[in-house]
């Protein structure tokens, strides 16, 4: 199963430590507060407002080398425009892989 890791941070900051604890600084900041409000706006059924979220969140996991999770992301996105929620327990698996990863 896929898992958060450093690589792509780590990739692109070319080891600059200040840079990759920087950017994870960030993500910790933003993370929690886009979850809850996709959250709210999920519970509230206002689907366009939470597709939207989901897109803010899509760039986390993208750095946090989740591919799989971005995929199924990209598509919960897509399809939650359209009123199908399918996927909502799978992108929250990848929500809550992401809390447990930040919270070390």
């Amino acid at each position: 199963m896929e898992k958060p890791n450093l690589s792509l941070i780590k990739e692109i900051s070319g080891n600059d430590i200040e840079f990759e604890n920087n950017i994870l600084d960030i993500i910790k900041l933003e993370f929690p507060e886009e979850v809850k409000l996709f959250k709210t706006n999920f519970k509230d059924k206002k689907y366009l407002e939470a597709s939207n979220n989901i897109h803010k969140i899509k760039h986390k996991i993208s750095l946090l080398g989740l591919e799989k999770g971005l995929e199924t992301a990209s598509a919960f996105e897509i399809e939650l425009k359209q009123g199908n929620i399918k996927l909502h327990h799978s992108f929250i698996e990848i929500l809550d892989k992401i809390h447990v990863y930040l919270s070390k």
